[in-house]
């Protein structure tokens, strides 16, 4: 079998990046390579994203680059694959010549059918929602992945129907894989040298399988993984509030490999907004979660998703918003302003005065950056345990995370790779806690 280069520049969230690895499970089949070098490959894929600001544009963007680069070249077999795939299909084909194959989230098992039919069919498109296939297919692929930290996808799709959001039209309903795949591809990814997996899914909290008269939930699928000697860390995301159940909840007394930290979206801080969001959850509600695993365990922290400038918000929503932010003091969190999505509730409606929003934003971050500074500065020399995930390229330094997923940056050695170190933090900036290994001693 002839041997070709493939290239897949992935964008966008966790699921997307456990997508490209599969992709690639899935054309080795055919003989392709992954390489890293952008300008001698056969295939060019581009794994899409649609959540944020001008994703499209950015695709078309990506598509001008590597023309420049294959200017005087054999042309690679140009791949857009993702959400903006899923969007924007049919204009994406009339507007770019230079693309190939389309392919949507829920199609990846027919990508091998499309390269193999393209010699003869050179401009295709499979955005078929067919995610029952789609698993299927890929449950008799060998998961290749052999991170230290490795993403697991349990479930995708949505059936929140928030108005600002277009997964459910990217990713089609909400659907569960069953238990008994993802434990198999679980082993796979601990047998490859995973010592952390993160459960991914749009809706991950909302993980609902049921099989003669039982139903299996995320937090049975946490005790499981609870259970193997060689995997040290679980963490899942994305969660929404509504499905912040108290068997979930007690996973945080009961699995010892639970990380304390949740990321947990509220998008904002006022009832108002949330209702016209159709969020369907309210800021009492998730306040009750917050003190709920906070009473479990103090250590926990939160981390959140904040939209600012929506359609309709007032100072007073935008007050509330950021008064809750100095409340529970999240870390790690995301913050935006509004964008609006084609084909969602909310791009049909009035757009509030972009310099408002931009000044809101700056306040909500200054506010969101002030806490992670502050979290990060408590560290100090505090001996705390990380998770050595690899060594950085170009130095004699090792990368890994603390048990609130911020990134430390210590000296080492090889053989701390995969494992758990006691690391002494020295100094610290807003992002990064920077170390040395403690005694050079590891606590798992």
């Amino acid at each position: 079998m002839k041997k070709k280069n493939i290239f897949i520049k992935t964008f966008g969230c966790q699921m997307n990046e456990y997508d490209s690895n599969r992709i690639y499970d899935n054309v080795s089949k055919l003989g392709f390579i992954k390489t890293e070098d952008q300008e001698n490959a056969e295939c060019y894929i581009l794994n899409t994203c649609h959540i944020r600001d001008k994703a499209k544009e950015k695709v078309y963007h990506e598509i001008g680059r590597v023309k420049k680069l294959y200017r005087n070249k054999k042309k690679p077999i140009m791949v857009v694959a993702g959400c903006v795939a899923q969007a924007e299909n049919e204009e994406m084909l009339k507007r770019e010549p230079y693309i190939d194959i389309i392919i949507g989230p829920q199609a990846y098992h027919k990508i091998n059918d499309l390269l193999i039919e393209h010699e003869f069919n050179l401009k295709q498109e499979e955005t078929e929602f067919d995610t029952i296939s789609k698993f299927g297919y890929f449950d008799n692929i060998k998961n290749n992945n052999n991170k230290i930290s490795a993403f697991l996808t349990i479930q995708e799709g949505c059936d929140k129907f928030c108005s600002f959001c277009v997964v459910p039209y990217t990713r089609g309903p909400e659907y569960s894989r069953p238990f008994n795949k993802i434990i198999n591809e679980a082993e796979q990814l601990i047998e490859n040298g995973a010592r952390e997996i993160t459960l991914l899914g749009q809706n991950v909290n909302a993980y609902s399988y049921k099989q003669n008269s039982k139903e299996f939930r995320i937090s049975d699928l946490i005790n499981h993984l609870n259970k193997y000697s060689e995997l040290k860390r679980i963490r899942y995301t994305t969660s929404h509030p509504r499905d912040m159940t108290d068997d979930l909840i007690d996973c945080y007394s009961t699995s010892q490999k639970l990380m304390p930290f949740v990321h947990l979206p509220i998008q904002s801080g006022s009832n108002r907004m949330l209702e016209l969001m159709n969020r369907k959850h309210t800021v009492d509600d998730y306040i009750k979660v917050y003190e709920k695993l906070k009473n479990i365990n103090k250590e926990i922290e939160f981390s959140s998703d904040f939209i600012i400038g929506y359609p309709g918000e007032t100072k007073k929503d935008f007050e509330d918003t950021y008064n809750l932010i100095k409340k529970i003091k999240f870390i790690n969190s995301f913050s935006f302003i509004f964008s609006p999505r084609p084909g969602t509730i909310a791009s049909k409606l009035k757009m509030i005065d972009e310099n408002t929003s931009k000044a809101r934003l700056n306040l909500i971050q200054k506010e969101l950056f002030n806490n992670q500074i502050e979290k990060n500065k408590s560290m100090r020399n505090n001996i705390i345990d990380v998770l050595v995930e690899n060594k950085m390229k170009n130095q004699n330094k090792f990368f890994g995370r603390n048990k609130y997923i911020s990134p430390v940056i210590c000296d080492g050695t090889e053989n701390n790779i995969g494992k758990i170190v006691r690391v002494k933090i020295q100094t610290s900036n807003q992002n990064t806690l920077f170390g040395s290994v403690y005694n050079n001693m590891k606590a798992a």
